[in-house]
């Protein structure tokens, strides 16, 4: 249950699996098999090329489609992206011809595929992970994305959501029915940090910063030179951490168990730099 800081609701970043120290962490629920009969429906084109417009899919990603029916979304980031890409489906039909169609597009050196279960692969690769599958198996997915994608990686779901996760992005194809959504994978950054900031009045103070996350939701309360101070304006986006303290917005990465950037102030002081480290 959330608890309140500084009169703010409070949200919590449950620790996954493998955080606990369960690396076979089985990713079914209550140690179920997984369905292998899932209906495969295709992808329309349109639907394609906005999944990949919203993933902002370059030449520098890497994108696994998991439940890759015929190839379609890996073959198209390969040949209109120039991307490279994995397709993954248990379903050997399948996959014989995801091989054929990467030939007639002449990207078979792009892309490749994986006659595997979803739940089984191991995504830490992918820069970009594609979804159309059933609610269900997203809910059963989310928290192995969360823990084997990087930070900054972008998930893209057709037509169903990733339950209790808000995207980051929605877009919806009203005429044909359709419903894209788009997450970017946050950086774990909940707990306590020991920082050193230089706030506005060009003083370097040092103490702690407290943050709760769930997901990208992340609010935190600072406590420099013994004085408790609120952070507000605080958001987060894959690896960039960006808050306000004193009246000034500091603009931060994470990396790992540490946090360094910077915040700008008009006076003559100019760049006013943070460093963080986790506790």
């Amino acid at each position: 249950m959330a608890t309140a800081l500084l009169g703010r609701p409070t949200v919590r970043f449950a620790p996954l699996p493998v955080e606990r120290g369960d690396r076979t962490a089985n990713w079914q629920f209550h140690g179920k098999r997984p369905i292998r009969e899932v209906p495969y429906v295709p992808t329309p084109d349109v639907v394609v090329r906005t999944m990949l417009d919203v993933a902002n899919v370059g030449e520098k990603d890497v994108v696994y489609d998991l439940g890759c029916g015929d190839g379609r979304i890996v073959i198209a980031a390969a040949e209109s992206r120039g991307a490279r890409g994995v397709g993954v489906d248990i379903d050997p039909r399948r996959i014989q011809e995801c091989k054929t169609n990467a030939i007639k597009a002449r990207v078979p050196d792009r892309v490749r595929f994986l006659e595997q279960s979803l739940f089984s692969v191991d995504v830490g690769e992918a820069s970009v992970v594609a979804l159309y599958l059933l609610p269900w198996m997203n809910t059963q997915l989310r928290p192995k994305l969360l823990a084997e994608l990087k930070p900054g990686s972008r998930i893209v779901a057709h037509q169903f959501a990733i339950s209790d996760w808000p995207a980051d992005k929605i877009v919806r194809l009203t005429e044909l029915g359709r419903v894209v959504y788009c997450w970017t994978v946050p950086a774990k950054c909940n707990g306590r940090w020991q920082c050193s900031i230089r706030t506005g009045d060009g003083v370097l103070r040092r103490g702690t910063i407290e943050l709760e996350q769930e997901f990208q939701t992340v609010v935190g309360v600072a406590k420099l030179s013994n004085r408790e101070m609120p952070i507000d304006s605080m958001a987060l986006s894959g690896d960039r951490l960006t808050f306000s303290l004193a009246g000034v917005t500091y603009h931060t990465r994470v990396s790992g168990d540490s946090f360094r950037g910077s915040g700008h102030c008009s006076s003559p002081r100019g760049e006013l730099e943070v460093r963080a480290r986790h506790l």
